[in-house]
């Protein structure tokens, strides 16, 4: 058992990116932040899969090249292999809870944004 307060850990890119508050041994979860216009790069996993719960403004996901819009409260599920890619196309702020599993250390591919 552990209790982590968000305030003690930052995001991957300063204002922006995945803030981690557990990764591994079984899950991660995260909570994820976009300022207006950002993103990062498409990719799939080949053996985790992905939840994203959107907690603040609109986050627009794409799922094997058909986008999504979501907002506030809504979740979306993501099986493994299925690229997606992730971007804020609105004026506000974004933030949206990640988990993934099963852990693995490394399984992320990367590939090419697609056009939204």
């Amino acid at each position: 058992m552990f209790i982590i307060d968000e305030k003690d850990r930052e995001y991957r890119s300063g204002d922006n990116g995945p803030k981690y508050l557990m990764k591994g041994p079984r899950s991660n979860f995260a909570i994820v932040q976009f300022m207006p216009g950002q993103d990062f790069r498409a990719h799939y996993h080949e053996i985790m899969e992905e939840n994203f719960y959107i907690l603040e403004g609109t986050a627009t996901i794409v799922v094997d090249n058909v986008p999504h819009t979501l907002t506030k409260g809504q979740f979306i599920h993501i099986e493994p292999r299925e690229v997606h890619y992730v971007l804020n196309r609105s004026g506000a702020v974004m933030r949206m809870v990640s988990t993934l599993a099963p852990f693995q250390e490394t399984d992320k591919i990367e590939v090419e944004n697609p056009e939204v």
